[in-house]
């Protein structure tokens, strides 16, 4: 594997394809350029997403997220286009990817953005006592 930026998304099978069950991955040193100015700006990115058939491989993650350092895009265009380059790789249940932004212009955005499966439903949550 590469250990060059890439905007390909490498996947792997499902371990258990049958259970529905959630992966959390944290992305805190996201970068890319402001689209109006070409600063640099920061972000926390958090997927949260229940597997299908398909998993995403992480560090074909760690290459994509640093494929943006160079490109630029508005926060909501950038946290969007994550999301569906993730669901087109995985094609999830559900998946939920959150951008943190860091503050510009003293003004912190953040985007949440997500995607449910056709016909999935989400598991009735278990209360305990």
């Amino acid at each position: 594997m590469s250990t060059q930026p890439s905007k390909e998304l490498e996947t792997f099978p499902n371990p258990f394809p049958g259970r529905d069950y959630t992966i959390r991955i944290r992305v805190p040193e996201f970068t890319c350029l402001c689209p109006k100015t070409g600063q640099p700006d920061f972000a926390t990115i958090f997927i949260d997403y229940i597997p299908d058939e398909r998993c995403v491989e992480l560090k074909a993650l760690k290459l994509y997220m640093w494929s943006f350092r160079e490109e630029g895009g508005f926060h909501e265009a950038m946290t969007n286009g994550i999301l569906e380059d993730l669901v087109r790789a995985t094609a999830p249940r559900f998946m939920r990817v959150t951008g943190e932004w860091n503050v510009r212009g003293g003004i912190y955005t953040n985007v949440v953005v997500e995607h449910r499966k056709s016909g999935w439903q989400p598991p009735v949550p278990v209360q305990l006592p």
